[in-house]
């Protein structure tokens, strides 16, 4: 294997390597699971009976959470938006 070769097989690694690191970002797993918890918890909330609601004292304990559910995973997928993960430095030239 030539040198160029085997450069230009670390490139397309390092390439792929980053995209792989944007794809499993930690805000993007967690902003959507928070978000769609936050989706069927508010929906849980819409449909609380009274025998529900006397239970958590008056408060639809349900809507919320869910609400507060859904806020948060909106916050981390706008956060992720707002601020990608930055692409890796390029490496120094070999020699």
């Amino acid at each position: 294997m030539t040198e160029s070769e085997l450069h230009r097989e670390v490139t397309e690694l390092e390439r792929k390597s980053a995209t792989a690191a944007r794809l499993f970002d930690i805000r993007r797993i967690i902003g959507g699971l928070f978000t769609v918890y936050g989706i069927i918890v508010t929906a849980a909330g819409f449909t609380a009976s009274d025998a529900d609601l006397r239970k958590a004292a008056g408060v639809n304990i349900n809507l919320w959470t869910g609400l507060g559910m859904l806020a948060l995973g909106l916050f981390f997928l706008l956060w992720l938006r707002l601020r990608p993960t930055a692409p890796p430095p390029p490496a120094p030239p070999a020699g």
